[in-house]
């Protein structure tokens, strides 16, 4: 009888045993009780059995985890592709942005893509909506904005004295400060010479032609250490005048322009200013002050460019400051355009090294007009139609190439995504048809534009910037 309860107290102890092991390494209790009783002795846990980390994650976060992965845009994640003038002129470049060659590039499409996935057996309007807009953003390019080309107007009537800013009215001296950007990404190449180089050779150019009497200088920053965070502190403090202000000397300036290469940080604020520091002894009452900034970069010193741009505009000197963004990708030219709008100043975007030198021709013709109004000469208005429908026509050209180019890059996305089989050739047929829809509206905007530009040509310049604001800021609409 003693013996009975003895192993009636081992079975108990046994059977907890097993249940509190099988507890831990299965969480399947019930299945344990039958091991207990048919098979006390495989109590071991074998090899299979043993738990990993994957299969200890609870079966609802695989769930979140596979949603994730899965998870698509939908048409509120993408805007509409714009078809008016301020929203083309406010579009900035997508990442295949005048794109040589689309064919070229089927592996960053395919990545790009990753966010989709293929078009759905039977595509609903909204469906071939939104893949006709992440198309169209991808490819999108950048169109040069018509209120640069009324701002340039204004500063081509520079010394008018009907012109309500005074500081575009003539001064008995003329002041014109160049700041360059020579951070590391200045020694990109820019079509067989660096960034750098074509801008020294641009700048060397504009200011050899300006008249003696005017005092010019040349301001550099970032030339100084590397792009390293070691050397940022060293670098974003390397803010120097290496001439001026004094008359244009050419040995001088060579040699100036010999003292520094592009190397490390953008410290654009901070270099602003400096400018206002220097330009202190030139009050606007008595002085024209010009300010050209060439970058091809966004700040990265950690300071506000576009804050110090508008403090330096209402400054004692009010100084024009036209910005010159030479190859710079969609954020740079975003703050850069941002600093030219809140000082009053023009952003104009250059690609080569002619249209750098094309800038800096309008602010040669400007100091130009300021020696024949020294000299008592008048302004020829009927030189200044002739250029500003010039202007007009460059406008309608650009807009036309890039409204061209853009679709362009878009038909050839269209076969490459076929061959990705993210798209089939019938609903490709359905986006083409979206495309040149799309199209023909923003050719009539572009036409439009032109029109526009004619009627404003021939009204004053405050009528122009209020026809301007009237019609850009909600559309062209007749």
């Amino acid at each position: 009888m003693k013996s009975k309860w003895i192993y009636a107290y081992l079975g108990m102890i046994l059977l907890i045993l097993l249940v509190a092991c099988d507890d831990k390494e299965t969480n399947k209790p019930e299945e344990t009780k039958e091991e207990e009783v048919t098979a006390p002795e495989e109590v071991e846990v074998k090899p299979e059995e043993e738990p990993d980390e994957e299969s200890q994650i609870p079966e609802e976060d695989e769930e979140d985890q596979e949603d994730q992965t899965t998870q698509k845009l939908t048409l509120h994640d993408v805007p509409p592709v714009p078809t008016d003038v301020e929203g083309l002129a406010r579009q900035t470049p997508g990442p295949f942005a005048a794109a040589k060659n689309i064919y070229d590039l089927e592996a960053e499409i395919a990545e790009e893509f990753k966010v989709l996935g293929p078009m759905s057996d039977n595509p609903t309007p909204e469906e071939y909506e939104l893949y006709f807009r992440y198309m169209y953003w991808l490819v999108a390019e950048d169109y040069i904005n018509p209120e640069d080309t009324i701002k340039k107007w204004e500063f081509a009537s520079f010394g008018n004295p009907d012109l309500p800013d005074a500081k575009f009215h003539f001064k008995e001296n003329y002041n014109v400060e160049i700041i360059l950007d020579a951070s590391g990404s200045m020694a990109a190449d820019a079509g067989g010479k660096t960034r750098m180089e074509l801008a020294k050779e641009a700048i060397q150019e504009f200011l050899a032609n300006v008249p003696e009497e005017a005092h010019v200088s040349l301001r550099v920053y970032g030339h100084k250490g590397t792009g390293a965070d070691s050397d940022k502190e060293l670098s974003c403090g390397a803010i120097e005048q290496v001439y001026g202000f004094s008359s244009y000397n050419d040995q001088e300036f060579q040699k100036a322009l010999n003292q520094f290469q592009p190397s490390g940080w953008t410290p654009i604020a901070d270099a602003l200013k400096e400018s206002e520091k220097a330009l202190k002894p030139f009050d606007a009452e008595n002085n024209t002050n010009l300010i050209y900034l060439v970058s091809d970069g966004i700040e990265t010193c950690d300071g506000d460019p576009v804050a110090v741009a508008k403090s330096l505009a209402d400054s004692h000197a009010k100084p024009i400051i036209n910005i010159i963004g030479f190859q710079t990708d969609a954020e740079a030219q975003r703050q850069l355009e941002e600093m030219a709008e809140v000082s009053g100043g023009i952003f104009a975007s250059a690609k080569n090294k002619d249209e750098l030198e094309a800038e800096f021709a309008r602010a040669e013709e400007v100091l130009e007009a300021w020696q024949e109004w020294k000299d008592d000469a008048l302004s020829d208005v009927d030189a200044m139609r002739v250029d500003q429908s010039f202007d007009i026509m460059h406008v309608h050209n650009e807009w036309s190439f890039t409204t061209l180019g853009t679709s362009n890059n878009m038909a050839s996305l269209e076969y490459v995504l076929e061959e990705l089989d993210i798209l089939t050739y019938n609903q490709i047929d359905e986006i083409r048809k979206l495309r040149r829809q799309t199209f023909d509206e923003i050719d009539y905007t572009v036409d439009e534009l032109e029109r526009t530009l004619e009627e404003i040509s021939k009204q004053t310049i405050e009528e122009a910037k209020r026809t301007i604001e009237e019609r850009f800021e909600s559309g062209v609409e007749e």
